[in-house]
């Protein structure tokens, strides 16, 4: 501590005038670096706590940050508002004089760099992608094998697919809430043994109906896949987080080509039993390593529980061999309500009673999302905007990618049914599977074209680009070509998309702060999902109508209005540092929805409702998408 243990003996209460004195002092004396050193002398810095660690400096009327129990200032009478107010502008003037002090978990992420910790991160989280990508891609190679089978119609085989998107939509929101309430580790655990159970048990469905239910239960599971992604980006150092989440997007390749090789010598011989309760098999690797997978320091210094970051933090430097940076470990939001705290010169400074825990210091750090709901914070007026285009943008990679997986087998036995013969063949089954094998390593120039165009053109022009590229590709296909060229320009659109998919991976929790972040691409990903529903009903039911043209031109208007609402995203996010809090709703919204109503002049800031109030309008939502639709017209005008 700042004080010896003889002087701690000494200290005297402080009332108001002598602290107004010392905080003129304080205000005088403001380039200082120590906090120590700009109290009045010894005994006043005793008095007023002006300690040089930040970790013991008093947060009003006897809220402190980091004191343990014994050492807390027990008597909330002691201290004044004055006194409280000067112990805020202690901690204000320490982290504008001695930032060294301070660090955040990107700043200790950063000294420690990307090493051994991080990839093993980076294996287990791997391992879920692949999950993911297998159960995926059996979608493929299924609905054309149990539609033989079990003889069902062209719309039961689309209904395999499409409830598995169905699952996910469900389930890509759940668990995303599940890991922003609860942690990222409880929210794949859960997803894990869900994938996993249905997984296997589907192998054992007895019927059409049953098999349905049990698929639709693995897509909820899948929907769990944005939890992994968010959990290993919050381990990435800022500067290489581009490249590593490229490389992690690489697993996702990985299961796909691995699925079509694996259905390729199990589907002919075992059947498509054998090739689900395969494809089960990398979810339940998650389970057993579950014990030793580190929650996300991010998330928990959000959350208010910074000594187990802490704890974390400084296993990731053991392993990577490195260390800390000196001083206290403090979240962005932390910082953020000090400062606020400091601003409004103890409006907030009410009596406290002698009970602090650490649940009240999670409330403290959690205040600027309190009664503010998850999901209503993605229509904040900073995040309304990419957030609606974000919907868009998930949508037309969802629609796109999964469609051209199943156009690959479609197309060719769309060719064999409308042609003059009518049939197929064990031989078209076994060009069937070629195909999906040979454009699955499309994803791989895929990834290194991501790898090369994220940090050098930025996650915007390098989605926008792809995405008109796949346009053009899928040109020729709005009508019948040969299979050799069908599949050529297949393998390039799927170039395209794959690039696209995985920088959006990597731009949607980037666009999010720590406390939406997870909800935020899970709602994304739920609107993707929603895509993967719909494309089945094109890429298969149209394509067995005979109607090719329809669907390819449907592919080629959702590809394109997807890259032009990529042009229409207000920032770029390469090179930017992770935040941990978001601006909640202030007069400023409310002066928004006054304007859109024709409504009173704005309201002075001593008439401003509470963030809670605003936001529990029913209305607010639909008054800001209002809005942006506003915006967004007048963005179109400007583009073309």
């Amino acid at each position: 501590m700042g004080a010896s243990s003889s002087d701690r003996g000494k200290r005297k209460q402080i009332g108001s005038n002598d602290g107004i004195r010392v905080a003129d002092e304080i205000v005088r004396r403001g380039g200082h670096r120590s906090p120590a050193t700009i109290c009045e002398g010894k005994e006043a810095a005793t008095s007023l706590g002006c300690f040089s660690d930040p970790k013991k400096i008093t947060n009003g009327n006897g809220r402190r940050s980091g004191l343990s129990k014994s050492k807390h200032i027990r008597d909330s009478s002691t201290f004044s508002p004055a006194s409280s107010l000067i112990s805020s502008a202690i901690l204000l003037l320490f982290k504008m004089g001695d930032e060294s002090r301070t660090y955040t978990v990107d700043d200790a992420l950063a000294t420690v760099g990307f090493g051994k910790f991080q990839m093993l991160v980076l294996a287990y989280a791997g391992m879920g992608w692949i999950s993911e990508a297998m159960e995926m891609m059996l979608l493929s190679f299924v609905g054309p094998a149990l539609q033989s089978a079990w003889n069902l119609s062209s719309h039961e085989q689309s209904m395999i697919t499409s409830v598995v998107f169905a699952g996910m939509l469900v389930g890509a929101y759940s668990w995303g809430v599940v890991a922003d309430k609860h942690g990222r580790r409880k929210g794949f655990l859960i997803t894990a043994m869900v994938t996993s159970v249905a997984g296997m048990l589907s192998a054992l469905a007895p019927n059409y109906t049953c098999l349905i239910i049990l698929r639709c239960l693995v897509g909820i599971g899948l929907g769990g896949g944005p939890v992994l992604s968010s959990w290993f980006l919050e381990f990435i150092p800022a500067p290489s987080r581009g490249t590593w989440m490229v490389v992690f997007s690489a697993f996702w390749t990985i299961g796909t080509v691995f699925e079509a090789s694996v259905a390729w010598f199990v589907m002919p011989t075992l059947g498509w039993r054998w090739l689900l309760a395969f494809s089960s098999l990398p979810s339940s690797l998650l389970l057993l390593f579950y014990r030793v997978v580190p929650e996300s320091p991010r998330y928990l210094c959000l959350k208010g529980r910074t000594s187990e970051a802490l704890r974390i933090l400084e296993k990731v430097a053991k392993i990577n061999g490195k260390s800390l940076p000196s001083g206290i470990l403090v979240s962005d939001n932390e910082i953020e309500l000090n400062v606020k705290s400091m601003e409004s010169e103890g409006a907030r400074l009410l009596p406290q009673s002698n009970k602090h825990t650490d649940d009240e210091k999670a409330e403290v750090i959690d205040h600027s999302k309190s009664n503010v709901s998850t999901l209503t914070m993605l229509f904040s007026p900073e995040l309304i905007k990419p957030t609606l285009l974000l919907w868009v943008v998930f949508f037309g990679n969802a629609f796109s990618y999964y469609g051209l997986v199943l156009l690959t087998t479609e197309l060719h036995n769309g060719a064999n049914n409308c042609g003059p013969n009518g049939s197929r063949s064990q031989g078209s089954e076994e060009v069937s599977y070629k195909d999906v094998f040979i454009t699955s390593f499309a994803e791989f120039p895929g990834l290194i074209i991501s790898a090369f165009t994220i940090d050098r053109l930025g996650r915007k022009r390098s989605m926008s680009t792809m995405f008109f590229l796949c346009c053009i590709f899928l040109l020729p296909l709005t009508f019948q070509q040969p299979q050799a060229l069908t599949t050529f320009l297949l393998f390039m659109a799927r170039i395209c998309i794959t690039t696209t998919f995985t920088v959006v991976y990597i731009f949607a929790p980037e666009i999010y702060p720590t406390s939406v972040r997870t909800t935020g691409v899970g709602v994304g990903s739920s609107v993707g999902r929603i895509g993967g529903m719909i494309c089945p009903l094109v890429a298969v039911g149209l394509i067995h109508g005979c109607h090719q043209t329809a669907a390819i031109l449907l592919f080629e208007f959702i590809i394109f209005s997807s890259g032009v609402c990529v042009m229409l995203f207000p920032f770029e996010t390469s090179g930017r540092e992770l935040t941990d809090s978001t601006v909640p709703e202030t007069a400023t919204t409310l002066e928004l929805h006054r304007f859109l109503l024709h409504c009173r002049p704005p309201l002075s800031p001593s008439q401003s409702p509470s963030p809670s109030s605003v936001s529990s309008s029913c209305f607010a939502p639909f008054l800001r998408i209002c809005s942006f639709l506003k915006v967004l017209a007048f963005d179109l005008g400007s583009t073309f």
